[in-house]
């Protein structure tokens, strides 16, 4: 499947200052769930973080005072209107099942003012749909669930959709796939907002991997992955405590007692990425969480897990990450903020 996040540095973080304003457009017959989710990872205090002010701000808004959810399960009245995406630095634009149906030209006029404005728009599950109609989609890759795909490209045919991914990042537009992709999505947007530390932080407090394989370039701390096929996951555990020395694909075949040739495929076929990308993904991981934790010393860190020189930290953690090692340091290091309590 084709990479999902396009690894974009974010420009929506601002470690230090007030909380990042989120806003939650609830339109009529939206899914519960991913109002939950965006709620979740959005709305919550964090008190295990032992953080002095809340990661986020949330606000959610309805276009009339009283909106009807999917099925009619739940109606919520009592919260903003669509004027309160006006001071939002993201929009989280959640699905309906009712794709056919235009969103309603408020709505629509909210995502645009978002968009002109520079602010990030986030959509989840078939949230999509509403961002394609409001044509903030023309030209670019996005994704949606899966069972609307072909619709989707019937609607909107000037969007490069990618159904297969669990997510897309196009830097100011960000889109989930399916229901708990927009977990996935979520995690990932807090992983790019505040490092490695607080986005695993956050995962095991839902119970939820940080990072599911399949396909995307996500760049979260990552534990053993979620495969169709459970064959790799032993190797996979046994190399991710093993990440910092010099593992080669050659060890990693023997390790599965499999030719170089043979665990390539298998790889290809449960991860969608090579032996060596997947090496090269943990070790990158590895020492974003050690600059995160402060080591400065970048000879420490390339060492420790793995990629060997600084000029190779350099190298590999732009190539991902799209910062230097310095302004990674200065963007999600100690003096950034606060430490995270574990």
């Amino acid at each position: 499947m084709p990479h999902g996040s396009s690894q974009h540095p974010t420009p929506f973080s601002s470690p230090g200052r007030r909380p990042h304003r989120v806003a939650v457009i609830v339109d009529e017959g939206i899914n519960p769930f991913e109002v939950a989710v965006a709620t979740e990872l959005f709305g919550l205090p964090r008190p295990e973080l032992g953080l002095s002010s809340p990661l986020y701000e949330l606000t959610l808004c309805t276009p009339t005072p009283e909106v009807r959810m999917n099925h009619g399960f739940f109606t919520l009245s009592g919260v903003a209107g669509l004027d309160a995406v006006d001071t939002a630095d993201t929009l989280v634009v959640p699905g309906r099942p009712d794709n056919v149906v235009p969103r309603g030209e408020d709505v629509l006029d909210a995502v645009r003012r978002t968009h002109a404005r520079g602010a990030r728009i986030v959509s989840l599950c078939t949230g999509s749909f509403a961002l394609a109609e409001a044509g903030v989609l023309d030209g670019r890759r996005a994704t949606t669930h899966w069972l609307w795909a072909d619709l989707f490209r019937k609607l909107h045919p000037k969007v490069l959709l990618e159904p297969d991914v669990l997510f897309v990042d196009e830097g100011d537009v960000l889109t989930a796939a399916g229901s708990a992709a927009a977990l996935d999505l979520g995690l990932y947007i807090v992983r790019r907002d505040h490092g490695a530390e607080i986005a695993n932080a956050v995962s095991r407090r839902l119970v939820f991997a940080a990072h599911r394989d399949g396909g995307q370039r996500q760049f979260v701390e990552r534990p053993v992955p979620d495969v169709p096929d459970e064959s790799l996951a032993p190797l996979l555990a046994w190399a991710g405590e093993r990440i910092g020395e010099p593992l080669t694909v050659a060890d990693l075949a023997t390790r599965a007692a499999v030719s170089p040739a043979t665990l390539h495929r298998r790889f290809r076929a449960q991860l969608d990425t090579t032996p060596l990308a997947w090496l090269t993904g943990e070790r990158v991981a590895l020492a974003c969480r050690l600059i995160e934790r402060g080591e400065e010393r970048l000879d420490i860190v390339a060492r420790r897990s793995g990629l060997g020189t600084a000029a190779n930290l350099r190298a590999r953690l732009r190539r991902e990450t799209g910062l230097s090692p310095s302004d990674y340091r200065r963007r999600f290091g100690p003096a950034s903020g606060e430490a995270v309590r574990t």
